[in-house]
């Protein structure tokens, strides 16, 4: 059993890198090895139209045949048991770097064909963590959880089931005094990552528990 976390934030040790840890942790607890991956590390690009992974009878159909940084990573994901992806929210969307890992991934497996097909292989569970600097409340003001539902609905498509966790009201700075952040509380911020932050943690643990667990 292999589960994947890929970090599709530029940092490695902050609120995304940490939830998918612990994701990785849990899915440990199941016995299952894990492997981080750090998309803002690798040299690629999103789709580039080129159309090989549709094309009848042609050597790269139902596979992205763009060659770059990515292609370990999307070779890794063929073989593997359990993925979670973890991305903080930038203007109301996932960050570029994983808007471009998910282009590549998903969409060199769907089959244009009437029965909404698609060509990978098994069915394996699958996870997306967002983090966002947004409160609670404001989630669904702003209708994030309708918003992501097409991701859901896209990686549930192809690999099987899928869930999200959305992580909310993160504190960005390890000193607030630092930056221009007079719109934000500070010391609720700390208390936030204090109090609240764990308990996310422990949800994504769960998460990856469930992701190796038996089918």
């Amino acid at each position: 059993m292999n589960v994947i976390a890929v970090n599709g934030s530029p940092r490695k040790t902050w609120n995304t890198a940490t939830l998918l840890r612990h994701a990785l942790d849990g899915a440990s607890s199941r016995g299952a090895a894990g492997e981080m991956v750090h998309l803002y590390d690798l040299d690629y690009k999103g789709c580039i139209s080129c159309f090989a992974c549709k094309l009848k009878g042609g050597k790269s159909y139902g596979r992205c045949a763009v060659s770059d940084g990515l292609r370990p990573v999307l070779d890794k994901i063929e073989s593997a048991d359990g993925l979670v992806l973890g991305s903080p929210v930038y203007l109301g969307m996932v960050s570029g770097m994983m808007r471009c890992f998910l282009e590549r991934l998903v969409f060199q497996y769907i089959v244009y064909d009437a029965q909404h097909s698609h060509l990978f292989k098994r069915k394996i569970r699958t996870g997306l963590i967002y983090t966002m600097n947004v409160p609670q409340e404001r989630v669904a003001q702003m209708g994030y959880e309708e918003k992501f539902k097409g991701m859901e609905m896209s990686l549930g498509r192809v690999f099987g089931a899928c869930e999200s966790l959305f992580v909310t009201d993160t504190c960005q700075f390890d000193d607030y005094a630092k930056y221009e952040s007079s719109l934000f509380n500070a010391e609720e911020k700390a208390a936030r990552r204090r109090e609240v932050f764990p308990e996310d943690c422990r949800k994504a643990f769960a998460m990856g528990a469930r992701l190796a667990a038996p089918q």
